[in-house]
Order: structure tokens, then C-alpha cells, then sequence
């Protein structure tokens, strides 16, 4: 594992145990941390201030703006119809396929273990509960959870007093 020479790093990246991360071709902003045992491919950018926890892996395509939060073991998908070989047999390439782009808006947070299919948008501060599957769009400050993700909120009025909890998602 590595960082590499193609990476562009923003000012005070802090990247935890840098030995232990993949990140090639790919774009971070200025003061973002990024934790042990996470792969950030070619072609993704990340914001400023965001925060990647441990595990957590971003595929080509992928784009998150500034200040958005990844749990631990977060995992993003781009290809939408998977497969190991062509019709004729052949062993996919990167030329046979097309990278799908997902796009995390500013100061959105994504749960640990939550799975984001290709595609999609997660908005402005929205919230992605933790184990979630999130197979279609999240609008700006929604609240999602379950497989697959559904509403179960919005931020605006569950952040008010600070206090959301389990019980809050049943």
C-alpha cells in the first residue's frame, strides 16, 4: 500500500499510518484525514475537511465535497452491471467498462459499513444511518437508513436539540 507520486494533496492532509493506505490518481483537499486501511482510486476527488475513516473505499468516480464525514468500512460501487468477462469469454479490461459517478455534497456523513451504489447524489448535509444501502438519491438534509436506504428523517428537525438515536431510526 501507498501513497503515490500521482496523488494531489492539499495543504495539512493528515493521513494516519500512510504505509497503510492505497490512494493513486486521485485529488484530496486541504485539511482532510484520512485513516489506515483506506483505498482512494484514480479519478476520485475529495473535498476540503472531510474526514475518511478506517477501511472505508472510494472507486474511480467518485466526488465528495467539502466537510463531508465517511464512517468506518464505508464501501462506494461504480459499475452498475458488474462481470468478470466480456460475451466473448475475454477478461474484462479497464477499457471495457465505464466508471458511474457518485456525488456526496458539502458536509454530508455516511454511517460505518453503509454501501453506495453508483450514481447516485447524497445531499447537502444529509445522513446516511450506518450499515445502510443507498440505492437511489438522497435530498439535502434527509435522513436515511435501512436496506434498502429509506427517509426516515430530516436533519433539521432531528438536530435541534443534538439528540439522535437509535430508537430514532426504528
Amino acid at each position: 500500500m501507498a501513497v503515490n507520486d500521482d496523488v494531489k494533496l492539499g495543504s495539512n492532509v493528515k493521513i494516519f499510518h500512510p504505509n497503510l493506505v492505497n490512494l493513486y490518481g486521485c485529488a484530496i483537499g486541504d485539511d482532510t484525514k484520512i485513516g489506515t486501511f483506506v483505498e482512494v482510486q484514480k479519478n476520485v476527488t475529495v473535498g476540503k475537511r472531510c474526514k475518511i475513516s478506517s477501511h472505508s473505499f472510494l472507486c474511480d468516480g467518485v466526488i465528495l465535497e467539502d466537510e463531508v464525514f465517511i464512517g468506518h468500512g464505508v464501501m462506494f460501487t461504480n459499475d452498475l452491471y458488474p462481470r468478470a468477462t466480456n460475451e466473448d469469454g475475454s477478461l474484462k479490461t479497464e477499457d471495457d467498462w465505464y466508471a458511474v459517478k457518485t456525488l456526496v455534497k458539502n458536509g454530508a456523513s455516511i454511517g460505518s459499513n453503509a454501501t453506495i451504489l453508483p450514481g447516485v447524489t447524497i445531499g447537502e448535509k444529509a445522513i446516511v444511518g450506518a450499515g445502510a444501502v443507498v440505492t437511489l438519491d438522497v435530498p439535502d438534509y434527509t435522513i436515511v437508513a435501512g436496506v434498502p436506504a429509506r427517509v426516515v428523517g430530516d436533519v433539521r428537525d432531528r438536530c435541534q436539540n443534538a439528540e439522535i438515536t437509535a430508537s430514532s431510526f426504528s
